[in-house]
């Protein structure tokens, strides 16, 4: 192999290797421009788009250890790469490709894991990790809220016994001294 392509196929590895998350997109027919677009996008979450020849991806998935990836590389292929929420790269690569036509999700990978299309888009309509954090927090939470609230109504009540008495007896004393 050429010193060019085990550089070309070292960065790939590089940048897999240093992912959490990897979606591979057919790219055929976009332009240089929504390109750009999809790599603005995916910025926020450190994300990378990487267009690479499918020989070099799929010998850098073996070196990885990979299951077989080679029926999501043909055609045209771009690797796009984020470290962070899975669920969140997805949703911004799935609208991506609901916006452009000529993109398709291929596949992606995920701790080791091959996805297919179907499973990137099913990880897309996941909620984020701090929404999930914040859905299991109110759920430990609610059986304390719950407590407090049991706790505190005898109170409550006594409390608004002893204010409708104390309004029955000015309101008397106040119609007295008319």
């Amino acid at each position: 192999m050429r010193q060019e392509k085990i550089a070309i196929l070292q960065e790939i590895v590089d940048r897999l290797k240093a992912s959490d998350s990897t979606i591979v997109l057919a790219y055929g027919g976009l332009t240089v421009a929504e390109l750009q677009e999809l790599r603005k996008a995916i910025r926020p979450f450190e994300g990378h788009c990487l267009v690479a020849k499918n020989t070099l991806v799929k010998k850098a998935a073996e070196e990885l250890g990979w299951a077989d990836v080679s029926s999501m590389l043909t055609g045209s292929t771009a690797v796009v790469t984020a470290k962070g929420d899975a669920s969140e790269l997805a949703k911004v690569v799935c609208e991506f490709v609901k916006k452009h036509a000529k993109a398709a999700v291929k596949g992606g990978e995920l701790d080791k894991a091959v996805l297919s299309a179907a499973e990137v888009e099913a990880l897309s309509k996941l909620p984020s990790k701090d929404q999930l954090r914040a859905q299991l927090l109110a759920t430990l939470m609610a059986p304390a809220t719950n407590l407090v609230r049991v706790f505190v109504a005898p109170l409550t009540g006594v409390l608004y016994v002893l204010k409708a008495k104390a309004e029955k007896d000015g309101g008397a004393e106040g119609g007295a001294a008319e």
